[in-house]
């Protein structure tokens, strides 16, 4: 860490890698930085993680990381996107998300990079089950979302499950969870 980075943090600066390229968001902390195999920085904040994109950053929040493993000197990310936003009348909406395909970022030097993703992805789900569908299955989870009050209801349908199906039940459930 060179000087004027040390001086930065010790004085409140925003902790990020010199040159980077994106603005936090003002209640935004930064948590864990990590430098990539290719020179890249990936990013832990309150909100999301930073991850290099084209040529530049864009941040991916916690409640749309589908999955995170730190293994042999690599961090793997699965990113969910919003496939269908389930209005559902009378209760909470819903949202059906899809996973992008995984995204391996070697480190070269990881510090506790891995431990924040962890600790940040896990404490964005409130409640999480399994459903068994005709011809498949779905997760339901609960997640915060940063920098909103509330939390939102996800489904994510497995591989072969009809997402029609998944979404009306997605709407059930979410109705369902505006009476309690």
């Amino acid at each position: 860490m060179t000087l004027r980075a040390t001086l930065r943090r010790l004085l409140g600066g925003d902790g990020l890698p010199e040159g980077f390229p994106a603005r936090l968001e003002a209640d935004e902390r930064v948590l864990a930085i990590a430098r990539t195999a290719d020179g890249h920085h990936l990013v832990v904040t309150s909100w999301g993680l930073w991850l290099p994109d084209g040529d530049g950053v864009r941040r991916v929040g916690w409640h749309l990381i589908s999955r995170a493993v730190w293994r042999n000197g690599a961090l793997a990310v699965v990113e969910a996107e919003e496939a269908e936003q389930l209005a559902t009348g009378d209760g909470p909406d819903a949202v059906l998300l899809a996973d992008r395909p995984a995204r391996r970022f070697r480190l070269v030097d990881a510090g506790k990079l891995p431990e924040a993703v962890h600790a940040r992805v896990e404490g964005s789900i409130r409640s999480r089950h399994h459903r068994d569908l005709p011809a498949g299955g779905a997760w339901f989870v609960q997640r915060k979302v940063p920098g909103r009050d509330g939390t939102v209801l996800q489904v994510r349908p497995d591989a072969g499950t009809d997402p029609a199906l998944a979404a009306q039940l997605a709407a059930e459930v979410a109705r369902s969870l505006g009476r309690v």
